[in-house]
């Protein structure tokens, strides 16, 4: 009683993957099949929450479940990144940022990119080892620049849809391509001859399960890791809150009821 706790983001789904098969794949979430957690109170079953972060407060705690969970699962839990290697981050979104930090407490250099001079200075100062400009320069070509050619061992691909293939032209041999945005739409393309000459790893991030939470709230308490939040908005500003959204924020956008 009166424990601070986190609810999961996929329900059920306590270590391994989700239940599915290969006809009907995982789809248990809240706010997909099960009701969501915008509202000022909610009531779940106790195997759907795990215990909040004792150095956090209830909105840095917030953005664990979904966005700092799937940096956590593509670079921890599936990576897993190592001390040298360079991650590249798509956008400074939250699932971005918490990629940003998360590699380098993992002493994995970090290349941001981004459309935005504010934003570059932010990630920066946050940690990242160098950063993009992506409509000042052909990202792709500034990352063989920076790597002298060898190109990136861990890339967060937010954007999805056709640009998959320009993250196949970034990663190095064997490196790893973590597939988490669908911005640009659901369905993938890319070049064949770099995806066979390269032999990469591709594979998407459906956020994670308890377990990895778990082993999250915990990483947070041991490292002082701080969630990246740009802006709290109360609940009875939500339509502005959802503007923000849209426009893209730095971090996270919370909504808190009080």
């Amino acid at each position: 009683m009166g424990d601070r706790v986190l609810s999961t983001f996929s329900p059920g789904r306590l270590d391994g993957p989700g239940h599915g098969s290969a006809r009907v794949p995982p789809y248990v979430m809240l706010g997909g099949t099960h009701p969501g957690v915008l509202a000022e109170f909610v009531a779940f079953p106790a195997d759907w929450f795990v215990r909040a972060p004792v150095t956090l407060d209830a909105a840095e705690a917030s953005t664990l479940p979904c966005a700092g969970l799937t940096a956590w699962t593509a670079l921890v839990e599936y990576g897993p990144v190592r001390p040298g290697q360079t991650v590249l981050v798509q956008g400074t979104g939250g699932v971005a940022l918490f990629g940003l930090q998360l590699a380098r407490t993992q002493g994995a250099d970090v290349i941001v990119i981004s459309g935005s001079d504010d934003k570059l200075a932010r990630a920066k100062a946050l940690g990242a080892t160098h950063v993009i400009h992506r409509e000042r320069e052909d990202w792709v070509e500034a990352v063989y620049r920076l790597t002298a050619d060898r190109g990136v061992d861990h890339i967060l691909e937010l954007v999805g849809g056709a640009h998959l293939g320009r993250s196949i032209e970034a990663v190095a041999l064997h490196g790893r391509i973590s597939v988490i945005g669908v911005f640009e739409g659901f369905t993938v393309t890319g070049p064949s001859a770099p995806l066979l000459l390269k032999e990469p790893t591709i594979r998407g991030i459906n956020v994670g399960h308890r377990r990895g939470l778990e082993e999250l709230v915990r990483a947070v308490d041991r490292l002082g890791l701080k969630p990246v939040i740009d802006t709290r908005y109360r609940l009875e500003d939500l339509p502005a809150a959802l503007e923000h959204l849209d426009r893209g924020p730095f971090g996270k956008v919370v909504v808190e009821s009080r």
